[in-house]
């Protein structure tokens, strides 16, 4: 057998070989943490687990002293690319707690194939429950205190989530989580979702005039990075069909969708499920004319980022 022959390929991010080899075609760059020369944002990583493999980036703006709001950011990639690490997400977390003047914790969980899915979710509530362990009176060695910025710099009662496509999926999904199994020792007050990475099995508003196999890789790459799914309608994937979804324990949301994106009306429909869910929280929907998917990331100072920018500081912001 040639070590050339395809198994999937989701081109432009991933490709899997048949002799089992994978190459990631996007979002392998890594940088380390750093203090940002332009905003004084400091960054460091933090070690939370060993087996499974999990770490944290943590920020601080210049100016930290107590007590800032709490961010965990998920990141993007489709639980397959990308890391917490890699340069497009460190400069925009080092842009992002600059101006909203926040403490941020940018989850490193594990990507599949190689991890399928629910790793990333296992993952990424393993290091909220490490978060919470600053506040609850249950964390064990690790840093030490005057290295601590979580327990020296954050309000453990003002906690936010926020994530783009399949981070905001994840982003979601703790939300979820905290509603329903809880989260000793802080408040979660609200969820940004950029993007998100939802879908389902019946197209609904623009997807219909979306080409067959740009349906048909949605649901091929969910089914990739989550071979025991029972595909597109899998709650996990599809907020309409999951029971819990009025659980969520957060009491605002705000939903970023894109003109161009693909992933567009499932924003919207997030949205209209969630009002009708039995979930007594408000939820904003805000749409970006003429760009596509996650374009903020490619470019944080065109106009339509900066304005995304500014309301999601309001909104970290809010009392």
């Amino acid at each position: 057998m040639s070590n050339e022959e395809l198994c999937y390929d989701f081109s432009p991010m991933i490709k899997a070989y048949k002799d089992g080899r994978i190459e990631r075609l996007l979002g392998t760059a890594t940088v380390p943490p750093s203090t940002q020369p332009e905003t004084g944002v400091q960054s460091k990583d933090v070690v939370i687990s060993q087996q499974p493999a999990i770490s944290v980036r943590l920020y601080i703006p210049k100016s930290a002293a107590t007590k800032l709001p709490l961010l965990v950011y998920f990141h993007g990639g489709g639980f397959c690319i990308e890391s917490a690490s890699s340069p497009t997400y460190h400069d925009y977390l080092n842009s992002l707690v600059s101006e909203a003047n926040v403490v941020a914790v940018s989850v490193e969980y594990r990507l599949a194939p190689e991890h399928p899915v629910p790793a990333a979710y296992d993952d990424s509530w393993a290091a909220l429950k490490w978060v919470a362990s600053h506040f609850d009176g249950t964390r064990k060695g690790g840093e030490e205190e005057d290295e601590d910025w979580i327990t020296s710099y954050a309000d453990s009662q003002r906690m936010f989530f926020a994530g783009d496509s399949a981070g905001a999926n994840i982003a979601h999904h703790m939300g979820l989580k905290v509603g329903s199994d809880g989260l000793v020792g802080v408040k979660l007050i609200g969820v940004v979702l950029a993007h998100p990475y939802f879908w389902g099995s019946e197209s609904i508003g623009v997807e219909l005039n979306a080409p067959a196999a740009m349906r048909e890789f949605m649901a091929a790459m969910w089914r990739f990075v989550n071979p025991l799914s029972s595909g597109s309608d899998d709650p996990l994937m599809n907020p309409e069909k999951d029971p819990k979804l009025g659980k969520l324990g957060c009491g605002k949301v705000v939903v970023f969708v894109a003109e161009k994106d693909v992933l567009k009306e499932r924003g919207w429909y997030y949205g209209e499920v969630l009002r009708k869910s039995g979930w007594n929280g408000v939820v904003e929907v805000m749409e970006a004319k003429g760009e596509g998917h996650c374009f903020h990331l490619d470019d944080l100072t065109c106009e339509n980022a900066v304005a995304m920018q500014k309301k999601i500081v309001s909104f970290l912001n809010q009392v």
